[in-house]
Formats: C-alpha cells, sequence, structure tokens
C-alpha cells in the first residue's frame, strides 16, 4: 500500500473509533444568528435539509475504509495506476462501488457516502449510481459552490483523487438532427420578451425546458393567463407633454425604479450555473426587487452575497416546512440577512401536475439550497416540482398567519389568491399584501388568470385595494400588460419564467431582460398619455370583453367558517 493510501486508511481508522455512535450532535439546537457567520451558515445548510437535519449530527462510516487491493464483491479490477504523492488514484476509488462502500469523486476530492447515502433527503439511489465514479460533471452544474462544505460532515472527506489518473469524462449524448441544426440565439437578437421563449428552448436541457415552461395537467390557465391581458384595451389621451416620465414606485415602503419585480422561481441553476446569485446581482445593478424562492437551487446566504448594492431590496417567499422548526428557522435567517418582507405562498398545499415534466425522466443532480428538496424519479414521472415539493405543509391554513407574524417583523403577504373572498379575507386579518397568482399555470389548471382576479376586487371590493398593497403575475410579456395592471389597483406586477429564460444567458441576460422592460413600460406611458404611475387608472382601459366572465358578487359556501362582517350569513 502506498504512502498516502496508508494515511487515508489511518486517518479513517482514526475517525472510525473517535466518532462512531456519537449521537450528541445531532440533538444540538441549531443556534439563532443576528448576523449570519460561517458556523451558523452551516448549520442553516444542515437545517435545511429536511430528513438531513435530524440525523447528519450522527453521520458516521458505517463501514471502515477498506483500501485493500481486492474490489467490493470480489471482481476484478485493473491495477491501481500510480499515483502523486499524497493523491488517491482514480483505480482505488473505482473499488469502492458498492452500497456497501459507496466512494464518489465531486471536483477532485473523494468523498465516502456510505452512510450519508440512507439520510440523503433525495433518497439513496442517485448516490450509489454514482458509486466509485466521478460525478463532478452532474454535480458542479446544477449546486452552489460550498454546498459541500455547508451540508457534508468533513469527516466523510477521504482525500484528493489523482487527476493524471481520471477517466475521461462522459460526453453528453448528441441531439436529435433537426437539433443539432438550431444555432444558438445570439442575445443581441432578443428585441422583446415572446424572444426569450424559444431562446430559452434553444438554450436549455431537454429536461430544463420541461420544467421550466410546463403548466399543471391541458396548461389551459397557463394559456389563459398570457391570452387575458390582450383582451384589455387601453384608451390613450393625447395633446399631454410626455417627453419625460417617471416609473419609479414604492413596494412594501421600499423604493424601486420599475413597478414590476422578479417573482420567486425555484431550480433556478436548471437555467445557468449562475442561478439565484447571478440574478441578484442583476436585480441590484438594475434597482428592481429580486423575491427569492424557498425553492431556489442556492443556499439563502449565496443569494445574499450575490447582492450588487449595500441597499438592495429582497423579499422572500415561504412555502411553509411540515416540520415547522425548520421554517422557524428560515424566518430567522430572513430577519438577519435583512430581507424587507416576507410572502407565504398558499395555492399549492400538494404540487400541481406538470405532465411534460414528469414525462422527461432524465437524471439531473439538482437540489433546492435553501429547502433542501431534491430531484427523484418515481412511478408517478420524473417530475422536480413535484419531487422537490413534498416537503410543504398542506395543513396551512388562516391561524398560520399568527404563527407567521410570531416569527418575523417584517411585513407580510400572501401570494396565490385567485378569488376576490380569499382577498377580503386577508383584508380583515390585516395582511400587508394580497399577491394575485395561479402559479403561472403550474398548480390547478382552468384556476382564473390572476387578471380576472384582480377585476374582481375592482368591481365588487374596491375598499381592498386601499387596505392592502395588491400585486400580481402570470402571463405578463409586455410593457402594455404591467400598464393595465397599474390601470386596475395592482401596486406591482411579477415575472418569472422571462426572467429564467434570460439567465440562460447569465446575469447579462437578466439586465437586458429588465432593459427591455422598463424602455416598453417607458414608451407605453407616453403613448397612453401619462408622465408618472399615480396618473394611471381604470378610466384609461376598456375592460368589456372580459367583464362578463367576472363574478358579478361575492359567493360563498354554506359550510364556510369566514364571511366578511358586511355581509350577512345565508340562511
Amino acid at each position: 500500500m502506498s504512502r498516502p493510501l496508508r494515511l487515508a486508511a489511518r486517518s479513517a481508522r482514526q475517525y472510525h473509533h473517535q466518532y462512531r455512535f456519537s449521537q450528541q450532535r445531532a440533538s444540538s439546537t441549531v443556534a439563532t444568528a443576528a448576523a449570519p457567520s460561517r458556523a451558523s451558515s452551516g448549520r442553516l445548510g444542515l437545517v435545511l435539509g429536511g430528513a438531513l437535519a435530524a440525523t447528519v449530527g450522527a453521520y458516521v462510516l458505517s463501514n471502515s475504509v477498506r483500501l485493500d487491493s481486492k474490489p467490493a464483491g470480489g471482481k476484478k479490477t485493473a491495477k491501481a495506476t500510480a499515483a502523486a504523492p499524497g493523491l488517491i488514484p482514480f483505480s482505488e476509488v473505482a473499488k469502492h462501488n458498492t452500497p456497501e462502500d459507496c466512494w464518489v469523486v465531486l471536483e477532485g476530492k473523494v468523498y465516502d457516502l456510505t452512510a450519508f447515502a440512507q439520510i440523503h433527503p433525495g433518497g439513496s439511489n442517485i448516490i450509489f449510481a454514482n458509486a466509485g465514479h466521478d460525478a463532478t460533471a452532474m454535480f458542479t452544474p446544477t449546486h452552489s459552490p460550498g454546498i459541500i462544505e455547508d451540508r457534508l460532515d468533513p469527516r466523510a472527506y477521504v482525500g484528493d483523487v489523482d487527476p493524471d489518473t481520471l477517466p475521461a469524462r462522459p460526453v453528453v449524448a448528441e441531439q436529435k438532427k433537426e437539433d443539432e441544426a438550431e444555432r444558438k440565439i445570439d442575445l443581441s437578437e432578443i428585441v422583446g420578451w415572446p424572444d426569450l421563449d424559444e431562446a430559452a428552448r434553444r438554450n436549455m436541457t431537454p429536461k430544463a425546458w420541461a420544467y421550466i415552461s410546463a403548466g399543471a395537467t391541458d396548461m389551459y390557465s397557463l394559456d389563459l393567463n398570457r391570452k387575458s391581458w390582450n383582451q384589455v384595451l387601453l384608451r390613450p389621451r393625447y395633446f399631454v407633454d410626455v417627453e419625460e416620465v417617471d416609473c419609479s414606485t414604492t413596494m412594501m415602503g421600499q423604493r424601486t425604479s420599475v413597478p414590476f419585480f422578479i417573482s420567486p422561481t425555484g431550480m433556478s441553476k436548471l437555467a445557468h450555473p449562475a442561478g439565484e446569485p447571478g440574478i441578484a446581482t442583476a436585480a441590484g445593478e438594475n434597482d428592481v426587487i429580486q423575491m427569492v424562492s424557498t425553492n431556489s437551487s442556492a443556499p439563502l446566504k449565496a443569494i445574499v452575497e450575490g447582492r450588487s448594492r449595500p441597499d438592495q431590496v429582497q423579499f422572500m417567499q415561504l412555502y411553509v416546512n411540515k416540520d415547522r422548526p425548520l421554517s422557524e428557522e428560515l424566518l430567522r435567517q430572513v430577519n438577519a440577512y435583512g430581507m424587507k418582507a416576507v410572502f407565504v405562498t398558499v395555492d399549492c398545499p400538494t404540487p400541481g401536475k406538470r405532465e411534460a415534466d414528469e414525462r422527461d425522466r432524465s437524471v439531473v443532480g439538482v437540489q433546492s439550497g435553501t429547502s433542501g428538496g431534491v430531484v427523484q424519479s418515481d412511478k408517478k414521472g420524473g417530475g422536480i416540482g413535484r419531487t422537490t415539493g413534498a416537503y410543504i405543509d398542506a395543513k396551512l391554513n388562516w391561524e398560520d398567519i399568527k404563527w407567521l407574524r410570531k416569527h418575523t417583523p417584517l411585513p407580510i403577504g400572501v401570494k396565490g389568491i385567485q378569488c376576490a373572498e380569499d382577498a377580503v379575507r386577508c383584508a380583515d386579518m390585516g395582511v400587508d399584501a394580497i399577491y394575485l397568482s395561479n402559479h403561472g399555470g403550474r398548480a390547478l389548471d382552468t384556476a382564473p388568470p390572476a387578471l380576472y382576479t384582480l377585476l374582481e376586487l375592482r368591481q365588487l371590493r374596491p375598499d381592498v385595494l386601499e387596505k392592502c398593497e395588491v400585486y400580481i403575475d402570470g402571463g405578463v410579456r409586455r410593457g402594455t400588460d404591467v400598464v393595465k395592471a397599474l390601470c386596475l389597483g395592482a401596486r406591482g406586477v411579477g415575472m418569472g419564467r422571462p426572467f429564467l429564460y434570460a439567465l440562460t444567458y447569465g446575469p447579462e441576460g437578466v439586465t437586458h431582460a429588465i432593459d427591455i422592460m422598463r424602455d416598453e413600460i417607458e414608451q407605453t406611458m407616453r403613448l397612453v398619455g401619462v408622465t408618472k404611475l399615480d396618473q394611471l387608472g381604470p378610466h384609461l382601459l376598456n375592460t368589456r370583453a372580459l367583464d362578463p366572465l367576472v363574478m358579478p358578487e361575492l359567493q360563498y359556501g354554506l359550510k364556510e367558517q369566514f364571511l366578511p362582517k358586511d355581509l350577512p350569513k345565508k340562511k
């Protein structure tokens, strides 16, 4: 046995004897950090890893490290290639290729994942499939720098692999001939947001495109979201001095240069390795608010560190975890990181059925760096949204607004409201903001576009628009769409998919998309005849095409527990 291997074996034996059956760390309480330190962010990584939080502290190598010449299972292998001093030859790694003895190479380092695989939030299969292999090519593009240090017990590290002994990494299978002929669309060719769809399709892997672009089941709501905006007409005023226009506004008390924001989108690294931190950088440089998803592919700390300005505004979107202490810990971090508002999502008590996403069973090494959700396939399919959202608490209810207020002093919004009745209840409960959304048509198919709900509020309970700030998303692709929403009383408009499509070009693409939308909004304001956002109103719209589709009155079921104070109960 070579000297480096003897050293690795000795280190492993010392670890095995010194730390085995050490359960005390597993029960240690995660400390609350006023300003998250390196250590506290590491603890947060463990807490947010789902099942990992409860057990990783007690992580031990169940098998002594084997560096003998015989591989597991008695199979024959090629003779080990001589390794450089202090390095492990890949031929040695290849011997540890079973569930009982699982070594994996990640970014040039060898890890024994035998025991960790049993407590991996996404299951052990994806780890065992890479036993004895270099999994860097699959791991690196979809994971944040430092996630290994944050999530994995350092004692799993065996040593560095000798790069000269690594086999050539597999080449990605060639696309179909018709795809080979498709050239990449240059960023400079994108002049409007509709151009982003085709550009992103060409830039993304088929699995990433299926996940991001898909809607629920028949995708009727997804389609209707877009069509609804074109059914509202503008009624411009002319002979107005519109040389100078100002589209700045405030959201949740925070100044921003534009009346739109970047909606929360999960697993952004499927679009580009820069992921959510890259979006954060572009948002700060352009004075646009970013709402961060609980299902972000990057850890919250990395997203915050992606800020390009010290006064940059970020909001947090919250999926409430079945294990409430995990959400409470996340909220402590949100408070400490200086985020400015929390929006709790209510329209996904269970993930929607996105069939395009389910049909593509491609294995992707992607995991939420914030929630800990992991992609995996099962008998239902290979849906990223379904498998990464398994932690969401289906018991969430109106009483949890009180729970939320106990754990954050920040303004609170409710995201996913799809009828005027729920909006009225939000206002009666004193929430700060109401976010109208059907989850981009990705949850309940045939749910109404958020524009319909905004029209309901405007016609049936316009007072709610005065009590709470109202936000809206869904199908917005043009500056005219944003202006129409503002005319109907929305404070701000969110966009999600288009920014992921733009991210396929990196942060530069996000900036390009922001510039296009800002220009279109300013152009629309001039053409409508206004110079400031407070001059917008319903008088500038013709909504007659949609008016027959809007509910004529509030409707409550006989067994509903809540009725607004000014509405008598039905007998």
